[in-house]
C-alpha cells in the first residue's frame, strides 16, 4: 500500500467476496489513508493472523462469512484482539445488526452499498483513536484499582506496633521487589504483652497479591494468637494450621522469626522456622550475626517439626534487626555471585556509629547499590529492628 510506513494503520481486512475486498482496497487509496492492508477469507484464517498478538490496530469485518455469521464471528475477533479496533460491514438491509454489532464492542459499522472514500477513512481513523482512548482508560482504572488494593494490603501488612510503653525502639521497613510495585508476601508485627515485647517478621513464597493476601492473613493471625496468650512452638504450631486452611497450593511454605524481648531486658527469646539468621548490634557500634535453633518453615512437612526457642543475652541498648531473605540475594556479581549474608554483616559494620533508623535504611540502600548492576533486589525486602532504648 502506498503511504509513509511509520505512520500507517495495519488493518486487517476479514471479507469472503473478493469484489468487495478489492472496492474496500480502492476506497482507501483514494481516501488517502495510509495502511497496510491484509486481507483473509475467513474466521479462521482472521484467528491466524490475529495469533499471538497481531499488530492490528483496525479490522474491517464483514459479518457474513463462510464459517461464522454476524456477533459470533465479532466476539472471536474481540476475543483474539483485544486491543485493535473492529468496524464491521454490513449490508443496505442490516442496520440493526451493525447497532447490535456496535453494542457487542465494535467502534463501529458501515454499509458496504454506502462507502465512499472520504467515510472510511474517516470511521477508521475515529475507530483507532477511539479504541486507543478506551485502552487507555481501561489501563488507567486498572492501575488505580491496583492502588487501592495495594494500599489495603499494606494496611494489613505493614501495621503500627501495639505499644503502650515508650521504652521500645521500632523501625521497619518495606520494599517491594522490582519485578512489581504491588507489595508481596512479607509481612512483620510488633505487640507489646505483659509478658514482654513481641515481635515477627515472615516471608511467604513468592511475591505477588495471592501471597500478600496470605500474609496479611498470617500476621493478623499472629497477633490474635499472642493477645490471647499464645506463645512458644505452639505459635508456631496455630500459625502453620492456618496456613494449611488458607493456602490455594500445597507446596506454599512460610519462613519467620518470632521474637519477645523480655521484660527483665537481659534477654530475648527466639524461635525461627526456615528463617535467616538475625544482626545484633551492640551499643558499641558492632554486629554480629546470630542463628540460634530452628525449625522448618511452616507448611513443609505439617505437624511434624520441633521448633526450639532460645534465649539470647541482651546488654542495654542492644538491638536485634530482622530481615527477610530479598535483603541479601540479590546478585553482586556476573558469576551469579550474592551479597549473602557475610555480605550484608560487612555492611551492617559499616553502619556500625548509625542509630536504629538512619541504619536500616542504610542496610536497604547499600543492598540495593551492591546489586545494582546486576538487576538489583529482585525480591521483597522487610526490615524490622527492636530493642530496648538506654
Amino acid at each position: 500500500m502506498a503511504g509513509d510506513a511509520a505512520a500507517s494503520i495495519e488493518l486487517l481486512l476479514v471479507e469472503d467476496d473478493a469484489g468487495d475486498a478489492l472496492l474496500v482496497e480502492e476506497l482507501l487509496i483514494d481516501g488517502n489513508v495510509p495502511n497496510r492492508l491484509t486481507w483473509v477469507r475467513s474466521l479462521a484464517e482472521a484467528r491466524e493472523a490475529l495469533a499471538g498478538g497481531g499488530r492490528s490496530r483496525c479490522v474491517l469485518l464483514d459479518l457474513h462469512l463462510p464459517d461464522a455469521q454476524g456477533l459470533d464471528a465479532l466476539k472471536v475477533v474481540l476475543a483474539e484482539a483485544p486491543e485493535a479496533a473492529v468496524i464491521v460491514l454490513t449490508g443496505l438491509a442490516e442496520a440493526e445488526a451493525g447497532l447490535a454489532a456496535v453494542a457487542a464492542g465494535a467502534q463501529d459499522y458501515l454499509v458496504k452499498g454506502q462507502l465512499e472514500p472520504e467515510w472510511l477513512g474517516r470511521a477508521i481513523r475515529y475507530a483507532v483513536q477511539r479504541k486507543q482512548t478506551e485502552t487507555a482508560a481501561a489501563a488507567l482504572q486498572t492501575g488505580r484499582l491496583r492502588a487501592e488494593e495495594n494500599a489495603r494490603l499494606e494496611r494489613g501488612l505493614l501495621p503500627n506496633p501495639l505499644l503502650t510503653t515508650d521504652d521500645v525502639s521500632v523501625v521497619a521497613r518495606y520494599r517491594p521487589g522490582r519485578a512489581t510495585s504491588l507489595l508481596g508476601g512479607d509481612f512483620y508485627d510488633v505487640v507489646e504483652r505483659p509478658d514482654g515485647v513481641h515481635a515477627v517478621i515472615g516471608d511467604v513464597a513468592g511475591h505477588g497479591p495471592v501471597e500478600a493476601a496470605l500474609g496479611v492473613c498470617l500476621r493478623v493471625a499472629w497477633r490474635s494468637f499472642v493477645l490471647a496468650g499464645a506463645r512458644g512452638p505452639r505459635l508456631l504450631a496455630l500459625l502453620e494450621q492456618l496456613l494449611m486452611a488458607e493456602r490455594d497450593d500445597e507446596e506454599t511454605f512460610v519462613t519467620l522469626t518470632s521474637v519477645t524481648l523480655a521484660p527483665d531486658r537481659a534477654t530475648a527469646k527466639v524461635l525461627r522456622a526456615g528463617h535467616p539468621a538475625m544482626i545484633v548490634r551492640e551499643p558499641d557500634g558492632g554486629a554480629r550475626l546470630v542463628e540460634t535453633r530452628g525449625g522448618m518453615a511452616l507448611g513443609l512437612l505439617p505437624g511434624m517439626d520441633d521448633w526450639q526457642e532460645d534465649d539470647v543475652p541482651l546488654r542495654p541498648g542492644t538491638e536485634l534487626v530482622l530481615f527477610t531473605d530479598g535483603l541479601f540475594e540479590g546478585e553482586t556479581g556476573p558469576d551469579g555471585r550474592r551479597l549473602d549474608l557475610d555480605g550484608l554483616l560487612r555492611l551492617a559494620g559499616r553502619g556500625g556509629d548509625l542509630a536504629a533508623e538512619p541504619f536500616v535504611d542504610f542496610l536497604i540502600t547499600e543492598a540495593e547499590e551492591a546489586s545494582a548492576g546486576y538487576g538489583g533486589l529482585g525480591d521483597d525486602v522487610a526490615v524490622l529492628s527492636l530493642g530496648w532504648k538506654e
